[in-house]
């Protein structure tokens, strides 16, 4: 790679969780500060969202990596192993077995700004 050129994403990696909507907001802070932030440092991009529908609270979390193997460096060598929280258990209506990992094939727009 030269000085100055840019690296584009070519992986995806997508995590989902649940917790009740009465805790949403402090899982919320929590997650960020615990899991968001470690993420941020080396991804080349991060974006949470955030569903509440009733009493439950959906969290999604995309990550963009230049490649595979930088995912799987993150990640401790297992790109797909999930790598809970200390506290995920305590706020999660249950712990997710898997995250979901995709190859991008095209991105247009300036999208996830906020």
């Amino acid at each position: 790679m030269t000085a100055g050129e840019t690296i584009h994403p070519t992986i995806v990696r997508v995590w989902r969780g649940r917790t009740r909507t009465i805790v949403a907001d402090e899982y919320e802070a929590y997650n960020y500060d615990v899991g968001i932030k470690p993420l941020i440092e080396k991804a080349l991009g991060v974006q949470t969202m955030r569903r509440d529908d009733g009493g439950e609270t959906e969290f999604v979390t995309i990550s963009y990596w230049a490649n595979f193997d930088a995912m799987a460096s993150f990640t401790g060598g297992d790109a797909g192993a999930i790598h809970h929280l200390p506290r995920d258990a305590e706020y999660l209506i249950e712990l997710p077995e898997r995250v979901e990992i995709f190859h991008l094939r095209h991105s247009h727009g300036n999208v996830g700004s906020g």
